[in-house]
């Protein structure tokens, strides 16, 4: 737990403006400041900040609050998460009060997993941009399937030597911590004590929490193959728990607040085809069937919920077990097929974006719920 010593500075340093300013263009009136509410789309700004009340308060939607419930509602940060992000922003050293010696291992093990994957992250994104077999194999495969560099760069997606040892290698090397290399899924056991890479030959598409960090990943074949599953994706551990991850959500969440929808795809390449798009406020349920937990997330961010899946059968019978599901949650729900032989990255690609955003707003206007 964070410490009342440290949440005492915390609190002292917090400057609103500061803070709101980061995420909302502000301009002096008087002794407040407006803007444009970040909360609800408006053309007239009501949204007032206060700096010597150290509050803001919009007049159209009635948001109110503080710099911290500001970045709880905004970021969607819970209440720890938003102190952890206001310490970073002032330097302020985080002290922790007394905790159990478990806590102690959960807490230095996540800590551990965290800088794993970040290495790992840089290490990929090296390999697909900077190696000769990274360009010649991943980034070629990458570029003809439509994707720009600006958005393999945006969503850091790397690539995976074939070498059996490239990144283990490079992890050990490092200093990294043997024995919890097998948990992030990067690595795999072999012949009892032998560590090898698990994700020799694919693209990488890092997973980020909603900070940011990268949690976990998922390892797609390049092309057509026959050598395993398509995807290959971390595995549970003390970070990552795919129940209750979208992919895609800490780059759409601020499109998702704008437009008060969520577009909710399957896979990682639609996500990114559609941000390419400049769709921005996409997620995906990536490796796992969609869940409740995952649903409710979307409900931090909107009540309002598009899915948009593949029109083949799995499709189909996928898309009507999430209406279903979503409908159960209270969201309010559209179904919409892409075109069979089609995925929404392959049709956006295909159509352009004018061409899909229309196809879209018909079959939502079509759609009716029984």
């Amino acid at each position: 737990m964070i410490s009342p010593n440290t949440i005492q500075q915390i609190t002292s340093r917090i400057d609103i403006i500061d803070i709101v300013g980061e995420f909302v263009k502000l301009k002096k009136r008087g002794t407040n400041y407006l803007g444009n509410c970040p909360f609800h789309n408006e053309k007239s700004p009501s949204f007032t900040v206060s700096p010597v009340k150290e509050i803001y308060k919009c007049f159209g939607c009635g948001k109110s609050g503080n710099s911290i419930t500001f970045l709880m509602e905004h970021e969607k940060y819970n209440y720890v998460e938003a102190l952890r992000w206001l310490a970073a922003r002032y330097n302020i050293e985080i002290e922790e009060t007394e905790t159990s010696p478990e806590q102690k291992i959960l807490v230095q093990t996540s800590d551990s997993l965290y800088a794993i994957n970040h290495f790992a992250q840089k290490f990929f994104s090296e390999q697909l941009l900077d190696s000769e077999e990274g360009k010649n194999i991943a980034l070629s495969y990458l570029q003809e399937r439509g994707f720009r560099k600006e958005i393999i760069e945006k969503f850091q997606i790397g690539y995976n030597p074939e070498n059996r040892t490239a990144l283990t290698a490079a992890l050990l090397a490092n200093q990294f911590n043997p024995t919890l290399l097998p948990k992030t899924g990067l690595v795999a056991t072999r012949n009892g004590d032998e560590l090898v890479d698990n994700y020799r030959g694919r693209i990488i598409f890092p997973i980020h929490g909603n900070t940011g960090k990268v949690i976990g990943f998922g390892a797609r074949v390049i092309g057509k193959s026959d050598r395993g599953p398509k995807y290959i994706n971390t595995p549970e551990n003390e970070v990552y728990s795919k129940s209750k991850i979208l992919y895609g959500s800490y780059f759409a969440r601020m499109a998702i607040d704008k437009a008060d929808e969520c577009l909710l795809v399957e896979g990682y390449t639609d996500v990114v085809s559609l941000h390419q798009a400049g769709i921005e406020n996409v997620v995906a349920s990536g490796g796992t069937s969609l869940t409740t937990e995952q649903l409710r997330l979307i409900k931090k961010y909107t009540q309002n919920l598009t899915i948009i899946y593949d029109g083949d059968s799995a499709g189909v019978k996928a898309a009507l077990r999430g209406l279903d599901m979503a409908l159960e949650e209270g969201l309010n729900v559209r179904l919409v097929l892409i075109p069979d032989n089609e995925d929404p990255d392959s049709y956006v690609n295909k159509v352009g974006t004018t061409a899909f955003n229309e196809f879209v707003a018909t079959a939502k206007k079509d759609f009716i719920i029984f």
